[in-house]
């Protein structure tokens, strides 16, 4: 997760989602089966997983390849070629938001298939989810301080442990939860954006330096170009790893406080979200094909148009900071929902078939070692793009940063299959467990 903020949903369109989805859900039982074989259910949970790991890299390689500001706002870094706009465009449209999106929905969805397991084994679901998200916290932690400060894991720790406690709920509940918890990350964020302008406003008006500079701190929040925090991190990453260490040793903390305020309640949501539609039978086959086009045909004719109008008012607009991130965090906000939902049940359409082919299969292996392709992707792009190895950060374009993504895309779709004929869990799935459970599980699969 880049050192960005999520934007939220305006509450009318949180009624109206809750709403449509609720009555959805309630429609599946009249056009879907919910009696799904296992094996179908955990594939079609591996395949979307595996997707949604994959597609995070497409926003997570500007934050890897260049300042954390590129990430929030183009003109700050990363060139302004019609190459390099384009590519800011399309991943503005298709997937900024809406992989980190999916990837939340699938990790609520996953953590419920878990607590379902443990019941049917006898064992008590809470402190088996307590030191699994102790330890994924533990993971982040580490992955934050010793690879790369977009770390994800440690939030999701965090916020797992709040959506444990409405596993039990109703899909219907789980749905209002978590449309309220979206309007609460609104209202933090309105608060955000009118504090900047109110903050403007006073620099503008006065000819103190502390209001100027307070406000130029809240721009370079924001992702202005020309910020302080561009040239920080333009020395910090080209410089020397314990240097790197050091610095995000001092952060990690205030990091995990300001990941919670800005994303918390939204990511919170989006489990439960993914609760709700596990439930429902929607991500494991149980919708009909007819339900799921409905719902990929109106989120994307919903969702695209209003997110590639915002894409070229950004632009018409010259990434005016106040202006991009107003309509970043709040304007996208349901198109961005929308586009997620889209893709969620355009992927459950090709996962769910009946014959799933082998490139599928390929993609279904790498969302069962999502974790292990998480933590690589890190090693791998900031062993490529920072100091201590090949010094290319702050060096290459926005549209050259996506083109190291395909051998990186490769790489994650490549050796999962290969490694899981042999093992039962990718590496880091299987130290997972085994310090969950408390005891050495067995990695290697025994021949007969």
């Amino acid at each position: 997760m880049c050192r960005s903020w999520t934007n939220q949903y305006p509450l009318p369109i949180s009624r109206a989602a809750w709403f449509a989805l609720t009555k959805s859900l309630r429609l599946v039982n009249r056009t879907g089966s919910f009696d799904v074989m296992s094996t179908n259910r955990q594939f079609s949970l591996d395949a979307l997983r595996g997707f949604a790991v994959i597609g995070i890299l497409l926003m997570n390689i500007i934050a890897f390849s260049m300042p954390m500001s590129a990430y929030i706002n183009p003109a700050a870094w990363g060139g302004s070629s019609p190459a390099d706009m384009i590519n800011w465009a399309v991943a503005f449209i298709f997937v900024d938001g809406k992989m980190r999106g999916l990837f939340s929905i699938m990790f609520g969805a996953s953590m419920l298939l878990i607590l379902e397991r443990a019941k049917d084994q006898g064992h008590a679901p809470w402190p088996l989810h307590v030191r699994r998200m102790v330890w994924l916290f533990v993971f982040g932690m580490a992955h934050y301080i010793l690879i790369w400060e977009g770390d994800i894991l440690a939030h999701y720790a965090l916020c797992g442990l709040i959506a444990y406690g409405f596993h039990a709920a109703s899909e219907k509940r789980l749905a209002a939860v978590g449309m309220a918890l979206i309007s609460v990350n609104l209202l933090i964020w309105t608060l955000i954006l009118w504090t900047a302008h109110v903050m403007q406003a006073e620099a503008s008006a006065s000819n103190l330096a502390d209001a100027k500079d307070q406000f130029a701190i809240m721009l370079d929040a924001l992702g202005a170009p020309g910020g302080a925090s561009i040239v920080q991190d333009l020395h910090l990453y080209r410089g020397s790893y314990p240097n790197m260490v050091t610095a995000r040793l001092a952060d990690v903390i205030p990091a995990q406080f300001t990941m919670m305020f800005g994303f918390g309640a939204e990511t919170t949501s989006l489990m439960l979200l993914g609760m709700a539609l596990y439930k429902s039978g929607a991500l494991t086959g149980g919708w009909s094909r007819q339900n799921m086009h409905r719902w990929a045909v109106f989120s994307y004719l919903f969702g695209l148009p209003i997110s590639a109008f915002l894409a070229w008012k950004i632009y018409a607009a010259g990434f005016e900071p106040l202006l991009t991130a107003g309509l970043v965090y709040f304007g996208h906000t349901p198109a961005r929902l929308a586009v997620t939902i889209g893709h969620l049940m355009l992927l459950l359409l090709i996962v769910t078939r009946p014959t799933p082919g082998p490139f599928l299969q390929k993609i279904a292996a790498a969302g069962r070692v999502a974790f292990s392709n998480y933590i690589l992707t890190s090693l791998v792009m900031t062993s490529i793009f920072y100091g201590y190895g090949g010094g290319l950060f702050g060096h290459v374009t926005r549209a050259q940063a996506y083109l190291l993504t395909i051998p990186m895309i490769a790489l994650m779709i490549a050796w999962p299959q290969p490694w899981l004929r042999g093992q039962h869990y990718g590496p880091l799935e299987w130290l997972w467990r085994s310090l969950s459970k408390g005891r050495r599980m067995p990695l290697r699969i025994r021949s007969n």
